[in-house]
């Protein structure tokens, strides 16, 4: 009973958090009509028939999760960094005093909407780009699509990490988005190849982003299901360093 009786809690408080939908929906609509616009820049001289097309058309389609995990990464920061900054956290934990239940809660509420988003989501680009551009229908698109939206549940834990950690707003954001998209760049930046390599399999994006290749699987730096492993250790292993901190340090 209290476990449902938090699970209740975290749930009124994410749906009646405005920013909430907003970001769910734009979620949806970015992820789908950046996918669209990605499979229109193919032409039907490069691609005439899904057979004889040599590009990645199911990774392209896809494109879009790259720009709405950072909306994700919004929705998991303010889900706990909302809290503090008004001070609500302590009510939050008076009410409901095992500070583990109310992390775990809110995890799950959050990964419940952002997989449902998510889902949406990518089924809306994948359906769209194949209007554009008709793509191959078999276990590796419906792995891609599986992967791709388990990035943006994992993407948002992350989020939810770094607000407990940190228990500032802007700071947990601006430290997610680096995370998300300063280290790939300059993974692609650094001179030595070795290094190069490295820092593309074990850092979480460029890792995780290998879920979407159907094609060529032979040439990434990590296979499919391990490259969304790294992501998924890095965000599980953050929430319970989170947890750990939450529960021996003053709300």
């Amino acid at each position: 009973m209290r476990w449902l009786g938090s699970l209740h809690a975290e749930w009124t408080k994410l749906r009646t958090l405005p920013s909430t939908w907003w970001l769910l929906a734009a979620t949806v609509a970015l992820t789908a009509a950046v996918g669209a616009a990605a499979a229109s820049s193919l032409t039907t001289q490069v691609c005439p028939s899904p057979a004889a097309c040599h590009e990645d058309t199911v990774k392209l389609s896809l494109t879009g999760v790259q720009l709405s995990q950072s909306l994700c990464l919004v929705l998991g920061v303010l889900s706990m960094g909302a809290e503090y900054s008004t001070g609500t956290i302590r009510t939050t934990l008076t009410a409901m005093p095992g500070r583990w239940r109310v992390l775990t809660s809110k995890a799950a509420t959050l990964s419940m909407l952002t997989g449902v988003a998510g889902a949406l989501a990518v089924l809306s680009a994948l359906a769209l780009s194949h209007l554009i551009l008709p793509s191959p229908t078999d276990g590796a698109t419906l792995r891609a699509a599986a992967g791709s939206t388990l990035i943006l549940v994992l993407v948002t834990l992350l989020g939810l990490s770094l607000a407990t950690l940190l228990r500032d707003t802007g700071g947990a954001i601006t430290l997610g988005l680096g995370v998300l998209y300063v280290i790939p760049i300059l993974s692609r930046l650094v001179n030595s190849p070795t290094w190069q390599h490295r820092l593309q399999r074990w850092t979480p994006m460029p890792a995780a982003l290998s879920i979407q290749a159907t094609k060529n699987l032979e040439r990434l730096t990590i296979a499919p299901w391990p490259g969304l492993g790294v992501l998924a250790a890095y965000a599980v292993g953050l929430l319970a360093v989170g947890g750990t901190v939450l529960r021996l340090r003053d709300a």
